[in-house]
């Protein structure tokens, strides 16, 4: 990556040179698939909301400008090459010339292989604590050019609030949601992105939505708009997402898929009950509150 920023020695270290950091997960209220580029990319149609269930990384300044990574749930990290927030970490010191190195742990909590965003939430909140701990001081643009280079979902998560989404995911325009409650749904088994998006069954003609139009319903209406438009094929690549999806019906909830996959929502009533006890073994549940802003958009 190119030079954005020439890097000078930074202020005063914050109190013991640790940050710990939540990393939060979206959900797709829907996805619309609308064309394909000729370079083989998707044209979406989506708007990311973000939600409460949350990583945390405990990340902390150390000299010479190596990048160590550790899990806290015991799972061995991913090859450095592979690793979205070891290459943020990399990114941001190509971009600035920083000799600083970091020690980063991760507290992983959103599921994996879920739609949910999370590697991409790791890497922007990532981002957003090294510059400040390094003393860089980015603005967001540059924030946003770098995070865009790791992932398409990235810049989402820079942005800090929830984004009606266009082109390949880079357009982003925030957009007011009101507070929700939310019953989101992980399966044992996941599904691989791009064997969704290859698959000749995959619906990519959807009209095109209006964000005014979107913006104009009411609550009720508003969490059920639209569809996934990947949710058929996952669905047939993954069973346990149809299996959910019925479950969800059973509780006489409106679920769909996020991203994806696998992980399914459906929008509560505050007096909504479920009883979560009657989902099988290696399902995980939570009740989750949409946030009014990102925890580190200050």
């Amino acid at each position: 990556m190119s030079s954005t920023s020439s890097w000078a020695p930074s202020p005063p270290c914050p109190p013991r040179a640790l940050y710990d950091v939540p990393a939060p997960a979206k959900l797709n209220l829907f996805l619309h698939i609308t064309g394909r580029r000729p370079d083989g990319y998707h044209l979406l149609q989506s708007v990311f909301m973000l939600i409460d269930w949350a990583d945390t990384l405990h990340l902390q300044r150390r000299p010479g400008g190596h990048i160590s990574r550790e899990d806290l749930n015991g799972d061995a990290p991913a090859l450095p090459e592979h690793d979205l927030v070891v290459r943020a970490a990399q990114a941001l010191q190509q971009a600035t010339g920083c000799t600083w190195g970091a020690h980063i742990a991760l507290d992983k909590r959103i599921p994996q292989e879920a739609g949910m965003g999370g590697g991409s939430s790791d890497a922007a909140s990532c981002l957003l604590a090294l510059n400040r701990l390094w003393g860089l001081r980015l603005p967001l643009p540059q924030l946003m050019t770098i995070g865009l280079q790791l992932g398409a979902d990235v810049p989402f998560f820079l942005g800090g609030h929830h984004a009606w989404v266009e082109g390949i995911g880079e357009q982003l325009q925030p957009v007011p949601l009101p507070p929700a409650r939310f019953l989101v749904l992980k399966p044992p088994s996941g599904v691989a992105t791009p064997d969704i998006f290859r698959h000749p069954a995959l619906q990519r003609d959807c009209t095109l939505a209006d964000r005014h139009d979107f913006l104009a319903l009411d609550a009720q209406a508003l969490y059920q708009y639209g569809h996934n438009s990947l949710q058929a094929v996952a669905q047939q690549l993954c069973p346990d997402i149809g299996w959910g999806l019925h479950w969800l019906q059973q509780q006489g909830l409106p679920g769909r898929m996020t991203g994806s996959g696998s992980a399914l929502f459906a929008p509560l009533a505050n007096e909504t009950d479920i009883d979560l006890g009657t989902l099988p073994p290696g399902w995980q549940a939570k009740i989750c509150r949409n946030l009014s802003a990102h925890p580190l958009q200050a």
